[in-house]
């Protein structure tokens, strides 16, 4: 790549990793490193590309896209779901109450429990403020099919959270 260009590529990677990292954070439900690497993965395919980018009209929203088009590839993969640690628990997770968590903590722990195109529903549509048609532009999708799926996900994220979400909402 051209100076110039990749000087252009650089600046542009400066500005959007923040807000692409806090999107990759929501749709991997917290997972700080997941999220990191998809990053890191939507930066690199943006690069290769970045001649034709530059000249888009809206190269954030590109960059988005590139973002969740690869949390969703990440998704489909069998391993997806492994996860490595370096304890074994002692005990069940529980299933139920989140005490006295922070929101954040509380609807990550909801988006978690989410199927991974629910929340990418959510966080494209909610997060991002997309419309029904560029999310379902964004996971080659139907219209139809988003607004399924963003009904169903708020459904279950109301259903995940119960009561809890009226304490948080209370000034």
């Amino acid at each position: 790549m051209r100076q110039p260009r990749a000087d252009e590529y650089a600046q542009f990677a400066a500005a959007r990793a923040g807000h692409l990292y806090r999107s990759a954070c929501l749709l991997t439900a917290g997972d700080t490193h997941l999220a990191e690497d998809l990053v890191q993965e939507a930066l690199g395919r943006i690069y290769v590309r970045w001649g034709r980018i530059s000249r888009v009209d809206n190269p954030a929203g590109y960059a988005q896209t590139v973002l969740t088009r690869v949390f969703l590839a990440h998704q489909r993969r069998r391993s997806s779901t492994e996860r490595a640690t370096d304890t074994i628990p002692d005990r069940a997770a529980p299933d139920g109450g989140h005490g006295d968590l922070p929101l954040r903590l509380t609807l990550l722990q909801a988006l978690a429990r989410l199927p991974a195109k629910d929340r990418t529903v959510v966080v494209l549509r909610y997060w991002e403020d997309r419309s029904v048609e560029e999310t379902a532009d964004v996971m080659n999708a139907s219209s139809a099919a988003v607004r399924t799926r963003s009904t169903r996900a708020l459904g279950r994220l109301r259903e995940l959270l119960g009561e809890e979400l009226g304490e948080y909402a209370t000034p």
